[in-house]
C-alpha cells in the first residue's frame, strides 16, 4: 500500500491528442466569428465540455435529418468519426465541413475502406453501439461483423472464400482484444490483424491498473457515456475494491474514501481543470 493520505494522480489522465485536437477545433471555429456552428453528435463524451460549448452557441446535431434541415452553417465532425454518408450529406447541402475526427480513428476508416474494396470481410472488435464503431462500419463497403465478447468470437464464422481484416475500436481493453483475437484466430485462418487500439489508451489502462493495485481507494473521472472511462473503471475495480466513478468534484460528496492512499485517473475526454478540482477536493477530504 502507498503511504497514508498520499494522492497519486496518473500521468496519463485527461485529454488525449485526438480529443484535445477536436475540442480546440470547435473553439477555433467559435473564435473565427462563425455564428452557425454545429457538431455532429457531441464533440467528445464529456458533458461539462459539451455544456460549455453550448453556452457559446454551438449546437449538437443528433441525426441525418438534422443536417438535412440546415441551409447554412459549419458542421464539425466529432472526434469519434462518422459514417461516410454523413460527409456526403454535408457536401450535398453545401455546408462548411470541418473534420475533427481523431487521426487514429481516421486511419481505421481508410483501412476498412481499402480492404473492403480489395474483397476482405471486415471484423471490428468493439461495441456496436459506440459512435466510433458506428462510424467505422459506415466506411465498410462489404460484409462487416462486430465482436464484443468471447461468446460472439466463438460463434463467429468467416464467409466462405473471404479473407478477413480485423481492426479494433481505439479505446478497447487491450487484454480483452488479444483474448478475442486468439479465439478468432482458431476459427478463421486467413486473417489480417491490425491492432488499432490507440497507444495512449493502452498506456492509460496499464498505468491505471498499476496505481489501483497499490492504493486504498481509486477515483476514475469521466463522462458516463465515455467508453474509455468505463473501461478504466472496470480495470481499476479489478485491482481496488474501493473504486469510484465520478464526473466532477461535486460527485465526491457521495464518495466515502477509506483512510489511506488515493489514486486518481481520468478518461481521455476529461478536462485538466476537472482533474485538478477533484485532486484539490480529495486533499480537503483528508
Amino acid at each position: 500500500m502507498q503511504e497514508k493520505n498520499k494522492i497519486v494522480v496518473a500521468k496519463t489522465a485527461g485529454f488525449c491528442f485526438g480529443v484535445k485536437r477536436a475540442v480546440n477545433t470547435v473553439y477555433e471555429q467559435i473564435e473565427s466569428g462563425d455564428n452557425n456552428i454545429y457538431t455532429y453528435g457531441p464533440i467528445i463524451h464529456n458533458e461539462e465540455v459539451v455544456k460549455d460549448l453550448a453556452s457559446k452557441g454551438v449546437k449538437v446535431l443528433e441525426s441525418e435529418e438534422d443536417i438535412q434541415s440546415l441551409d447554412e452553417g459549419t458542421v464539425v465532425i466529432r472526434s469519434h468519426g462518422v459514417e461516410k454518408r454523413i460527409y456526403d450529406i454535408v457536401e450535398e447541402k453545401k455546408l462548411k465541413l470541418v473534420d475533427a475526427t481523431c487521426p487514429f480513428v481516421k486511419k481505421i476508416h481508410n483501412i476498412v475502406y481499402e480492404k473492403g474494396n480489395e474483397g476482405y470481410e471486415i471484423v471490428i472488435i468493439g461495441n456496436e453501439t459506440h459512435p466510433e464503431v458506428e462510424g467505422i462500419m459506415g466506411w465498410c463497403v462489404g460484409p462487416v461483423t462486430v465482436i464484443n465478447s468471447e461468446e460472439e468470437a466463438k460463434n463467429y464464422r468467416p464467409m466462405e472464400g473471404k479473407k478477413v481484416c480485423l481492426v479494433s475500436q481505439t479505446t478497447y481493453n487491450y487484454n480483452k482484444f488479444h483474448k478475442l483475437v486468439e479465439i478468432i484466430g482458431k476459427i478463421a485462418y486467413n486473417v489480417s490483424i491490425v491492432n488499432t487500439i490507440c497507444s495512449a489508451t493502452n498506456e492509460r489502462q496499464v498505468e491505471a491498473r498499476q496505481i489501483a493495485s497499490e492504493v486504498d481507494s481509486m477515483i476514475v473521472i469521466g463522462g458516463r457515456s465515455s467508453s474509455n472511462t468505463q473501461k478504466l473503471y472496470e480495470i481499476c475495480s479489478e485491482e481496488c475494491r474501493n473504486t469510484y466513478y465520478i464526473q466532477t468534484a461535486e460527485d465526491l460528496k457521495n464518495v466515502s474514501l477509506v483512510t489511506g492512499s488515493v489514486g486518481i485517473t481520468a478518461g481521455a475526454s476529461t478536462p485538466k481543470n476537472i482533474i485538478e478540482e477533484v485532486q484539490a477536493n480529495v486533499r480537503f477530504k483528508f
